[in-house]
């Protein structure tokens, strides 16, 4: 029972502070964005528009200070008692080092549950629906799943498009086709729309190349020919690092069943599915400054180091993404690798000091 009792105490001085920390970053991020944000204000875009849309994204930020929320939080709720000598006095009644930190380790589980259910279900579809509601809030162009373009290659064509709406119509598509490395044609439509499970394309402009002249053509409306489906498109034009771990993983498989690379969305996917490991040794680390070189400094000393290693450590892995890329090593390696040094770090010091 005692035993069980201290679990509970360490647990729940460890959550109310990785809630705290994560509740005081959500706030500062979202007065510092509101403040950046409103030189987009324009016409029926307003500043209340703004703090909307903000607070809209609030999941993906919850989701993205995770990490440096669990790290400076176990740094605040160890070193309180730390300092108040509760840890030492857990000690002299037999309490392991390990077991303690065992004992910060099972409220993070908790975090860790409920960061990637946001990651999985919450996230992707909010920051949909922010950015779509602030196109049309900008813009006026109806309710678009993204505004941002993209470019795909299938077989002998090149396409850019626009921007894909919730209704599954795609806006501005580009076509560029190729015979033997030669532009044979160029066309433009308005718009691509899709029914009774084929695209149909809208508004079309063609323009075809001959040797020694051009041909132009218009037509209100034709067939468009191409595997891709809706879902595919939607994946291809919204930003990688807010899809959710299924729809990258998802995204790769397309990809590489293309020939293409697939690094990018594998690297965000195995970002988000190691992060019980990286919270892990990011609490090690937190542990290893409470029990050692900063066991008696002030508590704004050990936030202040924690800030630097969270720092650190996402500096570390945004370094070693291109890496992976440029000497051709598996992107779960530039996951990998700050998370095992954070963890070696702090057993290491952790064994040294218990």
């Amino acid at each position: 029972m005692l035993m069980d009792r201290l679990d509970r105490y360490i647990a729940r001085n460890v959550l109310a502070s990785i809630l705290v920390v994560q509740v005081v970053l959500l706030g500062l991020d979202l007065i510092i964005a509101y403040i950046d944000d409103l030189d987009d204000v324009q016409g029926a875009y307003s500043s209340l528009d703004v703090l909307l849309y903000l607070s809209m994204r609030l999941p993906w930020r919850f989701y993205q200070y995770a990490p440096v929320a669990v790290l400076i939080g176990a740094l605040i709720g160890l070193g309180s008692m730390a300092s108040s000598n509760e840890l030492t006095v857990m000690r002299a009644a037999g309490r392991s080092l390990s077991r303690i930190v065992w004992g910060v380790m099972k409220p993070v589980l908790l975090v860790v549950v409920a960061v990637l259910l946001v990651a999985e279900f919450v996230s992707p579809r909010t920051e949909q629906f922010a950015e779509a509601w602030q196109f049309e809030q900008r813009r006026g162009e109806g309710a678009l799943l993204t505004s941002r373009s993209a470019w795909q290659i299938e077989e002998d064509s090149i396409y850019r498009f626009g921007a894909i709406r919730a209704d599954n119509v795609v806006l501005d598509l580009l076509r560029y086709r190729f015979d033997d490395r030669q532009l044979v044609e160029a066309s433009y439509a308005e718009r691509a729309y899709w029914e009774n499970g084929e695209w149909r394309l809208s508004n079309v402009s063609t323009t075809r190349f001959y040797p020694d002249h051009t041909e132009a053509a218009n037509r209100s409306s034709e067939r468009w020919e191409t595997a891709l489906t809706p879902k595919q498109l939607e994946r291809l034009l919204r930003d990688v690092e807010s899809q959710s771990p299924s729809e990258l993983y998802a995204y790769a498989q397309f990809l590489e069943s293309q020939g293409r690379s697939a690094e990018q969305p594998l690297l965000y996917f195995w970002q988000k599915m190691l992060l019980p490991l990286t919270m892990g040794s990011l609490v090690l680390i937190a542990a290893s400054f409470v029990f050692g070189p900063l066991r008696t400094v002030a508590a704004g000393t050990r936030v202040f180091y924690g800030v630097i290693t969270g720092l650190l450590f996402k500096y570390t892995q945004d370094l070693l993404a291109p890496a992976s890329t440029i000497f051709g090593f598996s992107p779960v390696w530039a996951v990998l690798v700050p998370i095992l040094a954070c963890a070696a770090a702090g057993l290491f010091l952790l064994r040294r000091n218990g």
